[in-house]
């Protein structure tokens, strides 16, 4: 895994018109499971990068992360951390989902992108609702709770 500072990359997914997107509330006690549905619904993704947009609190868990090649301190808000492989990203996706922060997560190749926040919401965002479909699907049939009538916005 490797960190770099994004500069901009949250502001381009801010101000992009996603037209379809789907909550769920994020199982904290069931992380593992969490993160295996939704790579499920993925295409055999190469790559994933997490982009922080706040820390809460101190990220523990990413800077527990093995196979990172990156100082603890520099983790910090507007940076990225990317990760390659199916294990990597699983890693990567399941500690910032347990820490406090508020991040996005774009996969490679992207059929959706996920915001995740502090307060336990995970969002999914997709240009087709199809690909979104896909991983509500995936989520709903492993019996993760959708948060019905949520619109997030920026």
């Amino acid at each position: 895994m490797v960190i770099s500072n994004t500069s901009g990359v949250l502001k381009k997914f801010k101000r992009t018109a996603w037209p379809f997107q789907v909550t769920f509330q994020t199982p904290l006690r069931d992380l593992e499971r969490f993160v295996a549905a939704i790579l499920a619904a993925g295409d055999d993704w190469q790559s994933s990068v997490v982009v922080i947009d706040e820390i809460v609190f101190e990220a523990k868990n990413l800077k527990a992360l093995e196979n990172a090649d990156f100082a603890v301190d520099q983790i910090q808000t507007g940076c990225s951390i990317s990760a390659e492989g199916n294990s990597e990203i699983s890693k990567l996706l399941r500690a910032a989902l347990s820490d406090w922060l508020d991040f996005l997560f774009v996969p490679m190749p992207k059929p959706f992108v996920i915001y995740a926040d502090h307060d336990e919401y995970t969002t999914f965002f997709a240009a087709s609702k199809s690909n979104l479909n896909r991983v509500a699907d995936s989520l709903r049939h492993n019996g993760f709770q959708m948060v019905l009538n949520y619109q997030r916005k920026f």
